[in-house]
Formats: C-alpha cells, structure tokens, sequence
C-alpha cells in the first residue's frame, strides 16, 4: 500500500505540470524475481519515476518502454526473461520470467481512481486487470481495470456477462486462499488473461506504554506505513515525536484501539500492573501478536498470577503471546529492540519461522 500511496502523492504534486504518464506494473512472474506480482511504478513522459519493478535492473528499458506507450496512448505488455542475457543487453540473473504491463493513464481511465480507493480506507481491496484480450467485439481492452468492492461484494464497472460470472467467482477464489492471482479465460466470444490482485489491509500497531522506548517502535512503524494507535500518558511523551500516530488512546480512559487480525500489540508499559491488565485486554481481541516485553521470568510471574486469580489461558491464547518479545538478533539498544520485534511481527504475520535465507531451501517467496 505504501507504493500506491507514494504513486498518488507524485502524480499530486506533479499535478500542475499538466505531464502525461503511465503505471508499469507486474503482473506475472515465473521463478525468482526480486519484486512479486503487484509491483508498480510510474513514469511520467519526462523520465521522473517512482517506486520499483526489480532490484533496479528492469528500471530503465520499463521507463523508455513507458514513454512509448504514453507517446502511443496505448498499453503495452512486455515479457522479460532474467535468467540469461536479455535484449536489454544486462545479464540479469535472477532466473525468472517478468512480465510488466505499462498503462497510459488518461483522464478516461479508471486506474487512478481505483488507487485513490485503495489508499482511502484500511480494509482489504481487489483490482481486476486485463493482461491479455482478443475481443472482436472490442468489449474489454488490454490494461483495463476494474474495482471490486470487499464490502458491498460488487464488481465496479463492469458489465453483466459470463465473463464478468467467472471474474466474481476467481476473485472468490483470491479471497479464499488470501492472495493475488493470474487467470485466463477462454470462449468463443473471448480469450482474456486476467491479473486479480488482492491488497489487504494495511498493519496496523497498538502500542501500550509512554516511555522514551516507544519512539523507535513509532519510526519503524511509520517507515513501514503502518498504522499506529498508542495508549498511555500524553503528559510523558514528546508531542513532536508522536506526530506519525494516528490515534492516540489517554491511559485510564474507557475509549481504546480497535483491535483486528492485522494488529500487533506491543505492551511496554514496564509496569507489571499494567502491563498484567492491559494482557487480560488483548486476549478479549483477534491480535495473531502480543508482544510482552520484558525477561521471561517476569511474565512467568503474570502467569503464575493470572492461576492465582482463576484464569487459565488456552494453548491458542498462549501460542499468541511472545514473551520474551522479538527475534534472537543481539538487540541491545532500543532502535535494535525494535527492529527485533518489527521482524518477529512480519514473520507471525506470513506464517514463517523468521529463521536466516541462507539456510531456507527452496525459493525465498512462495510461487503460484
């Protein structure tokens, strides 16, 4: 999301300019690559880009091959083959197949309007596009998107056919199995390839402390364009150094965070009153991450207390709890603490071990 944001912000403050430009995106990829599917970034007809399709190496024959297509008015996609040497005459080698759609955006198109959706509102979103088309009828075109709304369930845009019956039920699918994907579609009306991307809500990080430690938790969150809700006492915390967060929570008052799947929460109250209370809270919620910070014979001792009170935690609830919190790094000062967390939360929140890459086998991403 943080890509598509960047996007906006460009084209906004590039606005006055009255430039043309085009979103290049990936759209398929077979093997290693370092970006995955969804990748965009734009090009105005000037050269000015932002955001990324590769590790940099695709960058420059996409900018000149974005320029075409804004010359052109028309979209284009092109394959690039990076395991051997490539017609862009760099030896790239990342082993992969790359194909990248470049779309002219014209004030007819639907593209930015559906970006502007997508970073409106923290929730899950679905983009359809057309990455291949032969149409007599010239009902679809190549580069076409259309929005599908998580919530009223409605295709935007597009009209009633079996084409459009077999998009509701692949986005079905996408939502299902919680990722993007390709698919093609075949009649004798029409052939079409189809990319339907799902952009799921953004993290969100419920922080619940007011010391100087939580500042680091704040800038990695922000850097990450997380969004960010902190509970504790104002009166403590440098107004200058909690600017970034979005929604901030008095210690003791009855309004706090709205807690979904996508929320980690940080207890670092460093008080064990607190911290025990606060504890009790987050279990009440869906958080897959409680992250109680601290040695682990401290919360060996809430727990004790949490039996001496009556309560006993389920497996489900203790296997959500991590404390001692973050991974095993070396972290000593506060920004190392809060890059051990940071990396804990992103490896709970894709189902991996958070262990080294040099010891992974088999490819780093997961493929289709």
């Amino acid at each position: 999301m943080k890509e598509i944001k960047n996007i906006l912000e460009l084209v906004q403050a590039r606005e006055s300019s009255h430039e043309k430009f085009a979103i290049a995106q990936v759209v398929n990829v077979e093997g290693s690559s370092y970006r995955r599917e969804g990748a965009r970034m734009i090009v105005f007809e000037s050269g000015i880009f932002e955001g990324g399709i590769s590790g940099g190496c695709l960058e420059g024959d996409t900018l000149k091959r974005s320029q075409l297509a804004i010359l052109k008015q028309e979209p284009s996609l092109v394959t690039y083959d990076t395991s051997k040497e490539h017609e862009i005459g760099v030896s790239l080698g990342c082993n992969g197949v790359i194909d990248v759609l470049m779309i002219p955006v014209t004030p007819k198109s639907d593209t930015l309007r559906i970006l502007k959706k997508c970073a409106s509102e923290r929730r899950s979103h679905v983009i359809v596009t057309i990455t291949s088309v032969k149409d007599p009828q010239e009902s679809l075109k190549l580069g076409s998107s259309f929005y599908f709304n998580t919530k009223s369930k409605v295709l935007e845009q597009m009209p009633e056919s079996k084409f459009k019956r077999f998009v509701m039920d692949s986005i079905g699918l996408v939502i299902n199995n919680g990722r993007s994907e390709k698919f093609h579609y075949e009649s004798s009306e029409l052939e079409a390839g189809v990319y339907i991307e799902l952009i799921p809500a953004p993290f969100h990080l419920a922080i619940y402390g007011d010391n100087y430690d939580v500042y680091p938790m704040l800038e990695f969150a922000k850097v990450l364009d997380w969004e960010i809700s902190l509970v504790g006492n104002m009166q403590k915390l440098t107004k200058g150094k909690i600017q970034s967060v979005q929604n901030i929570y008095h210690k003791g008052f009855e309004e706090k965070p709205q807690i979904d799947d996508r929320t980690a929460i940080i207890l670092m109250a460093h008080d064990f009153k607190t911290d025990s209370a606060n504890l009790k809270e987050a279990l009440k919620s869906p958080s897959p991450y409680i992250a109680s910070l601290g040695p682990k014979k401290r919360f060996d001792k809430m727990m004790k207390t949490f039996e001496e009170q009556g309560m006993v935690l389920s497996e489900e609830d203790k296997e959500r709890i991590y404390a001692p919190s973050g991974l095993e790094i070396g972290a000593n000062t506060p920004e190392e603490i809060a890059m051990s967390i940071f990396s804990e939360i992103l490896s709970v929140f894709s189902g991996k071990k958070g262990g080294m890459l040099k010891y992974k086998s088999g490819p780093i991403h997961d493929r289709n």
